[in-house]
């Protein structure tokens, strides 16, 4: 009986001990909270913010921008109120914030716990004010406990030229393609685009047949995702570029984080077009395929005498998603052009045609996420049942490099002896596992596994002096094709006599 007593004694005793515990430990919860849950009213708090400034890259007129954000937070032990969130410049401000999804341009009351965050989301739109890029200025003005806070807002803002569809080519499977013709019109009709502001396109813009369109030294075309320019049967695109005053063929989107994205535009497309297509000094990046010159022909099939030809000379196509220049049982005449850096081939040319390289880097070192298992120039003349004639495809003074073991493909069908491949390789330097023993087609090349590149991840493939693989070339075929191009990608002019291969001395 007395031990039943002493162990019930000692119960009460521990239930006790554990109930003032939890009671202590309740009530120092609940101070902490109430003192977290308390507004702090000390005028000299402060927010804490991820930046002290907001910059926004180069923003068409009209277009609006990506959103920015900044972030805010309250590093003090109790609640505080943010009497103000407010643009200074008012109704008038080109730019609108977003605060717990509710957009405006001023805001007030807001709280936020103590050692909580928010988010606040600022989007700009530009005015059409001129053709230079201009700067326009504003700031977030937080009022906490008459205390003033100060977030600075910069954006550059310029004037376009802007060609937004007006139609759309509806598919079987539902989905469209947006288009808009030159102009507007289908007539023929001359265009001619100055450089005094850039020119934006939406969706597919049109060069209808008979209709021409210039584009003159300077111009700078931005393309939004998936656009591209058509240049439809029998239309004729004149890219007039110069050196120091390229053509260029870019994203639409100006952020930093877009400047070497690829993917952001379709391609520039000549489908048949006329004979006198050219390119000249132009700089083409960032899309999904360069250009892609091809034969449609008609309902019965490719028609391989149709009238199609591209001379490209002078330009970069780099770091697009699938290919750089794509020909289908077309006519391409090129000259210093630099292809670099596409998710597949830099080259692909198929189903036959007429081609002729002199003095070209085909250079492929893409290095995005996902890795390359095509080579930089692929071949081809045949279908699974059709054999195509491949008039010729040659490749004088060339580059061909890459990082892959094979950097050539050519994917021919002998089959047919009516369409023999004409395939010559004339005083090349290649990074190839092919057998170049045939003489007729290969003529003066040399092989090897690397060449000594400026910068391939900047798109520099200009190969340093010291290395001698692509210099020296004298052959009597190598002497004739570098007077057709007698100054190089640099307007430097060539050796004549002891050649150096590639786009640049």
């Amino acid at each position: 009986m007395e031990i039943n007593t002493f162990i019930f004694v000692r119960l009460k005793t521990i239930l006790k001990i554990i109930l003032f515990s939890f009671i202590s430990s309740f009530l120092l919860l609940d101070l902490a909270s109430c003192k977290k849950d308390k507004l702090i009213t000390d005028a000299g708090s402060k927010l804490q913010f991820s930046q002290d400034s907001v910059l926004f890259d180069t923003v068409f007129t009209t277009i609006g921008s990506s959103t920015q954000n900044i972030r805010i937070r309250n590093k003090n032990n109790q609640r505080i109120k943010i009497s103000a969130i407010e643009l200074v410049g008012g109704s008038a401000s080109a730019f609108i914030l977003n605060v717990d999804g509710s957009p405006g341009r001023s805001f007030t009351d807001i709280e936020i716990a103590a050692h909580d965050s928010m988010y606040i989301f600022i989007q700009v739109n530009v005015n059409p004010g001129g053709n230079m890029p201009f700067i326009i200025n504003d700031a977030i003005k937080f009022v906490v406990n008459e205390n003033i806070q100060t977030v600075y807002l910069e954006a550059w803002g310029q004037d376009a030229y802007y060609h937004y569809p007006t139609d759309a080519i509806k598919f079987k499977d539902g989905s469209y393609l947006p288009f808009s013709y030159l102009n507007n019109d289908t007539n023929a009709i001359n265009v001619t685009w100055p450089n005094d502001k850039p020119h934006v396109i939406y969706g597919y813009l049109v060069v209808y047949t008979n209709q021409t369109l210039t584009i003159n030294a300077g111009v700078q075309v931005y393309l939004n995702y998936k656009a591209g320019l058509w240049v439809y049967q029998k239309g004729e695109l004149h890219v007039k570029g110069q050196k120091g005053n390229e053509v260029t063929f870019q994203g639409a989107r100006r952020e930093k984080d877009y400047a070497d994205e690829p993917g952001q535009w379709d391609r520039i497309w000549i489908n048949e077009g006329s004979d006198k297509n050219e390119i000249d000094y132009a700089i083409i990046k960032n899309g999904y395929i360069g250009i892609q010159a091809e034969n449609l022909g008609t309902a019965s099939g490719l028609n391989p005498n149709a009238v199609r030809r591209l001379k490209l000379t002078n330009t970069k196509i780099q770091n697009m998603s699938l290919w750089g220049l794509y020909g289908l049982c077309f006519n391409i005449y090129g000259g210093n052009n630099v292809i670099s850096s596409c998710q597949e081939h830099s080259v692909n040319l198929e189903l036959g045609g007429k081609y002729t390289f002199i003095h070209c880097t085909f250079a492929n070192f893409w290095n995005k996420d996902k890795a390359r298992d095509k080579p930089a120039l692929n071949v081809n003349n045949h279908t699974d049942s059709d054999v195509w004639p491949m008039d010729s495809a040659y490749f004088g003074n060339c580059i061909i490099a890459g990082k892959l073991g094979n950097e050539v493909n050519l994917d021919l069908d002998f089959s047919d002896n009516t369409n023999q491949p004409g395939i010559i390789f004339s005083s090349c330097w290649l990074r190839t596992t092919n057998n170049t023993s045939d003489v007729n087609k290969y003529i003066n090349v040399s092989k090897g596994d690397g060449l000594d590149f400026k910068d391939y991840g900047k798109y520099n493939l200009e190969v340093h002096a010291t290395d001698s693989q692509i210099r020296g070339f004298t052959d009597p075929k190598a002497l004739i094709d570098v007077q057709k191009f007698p100054f190089d990608l640099n307007n430097i002019a060539r050796n004549t006599t002891s050649v150096t291969v590639g786009a640049y001395n």
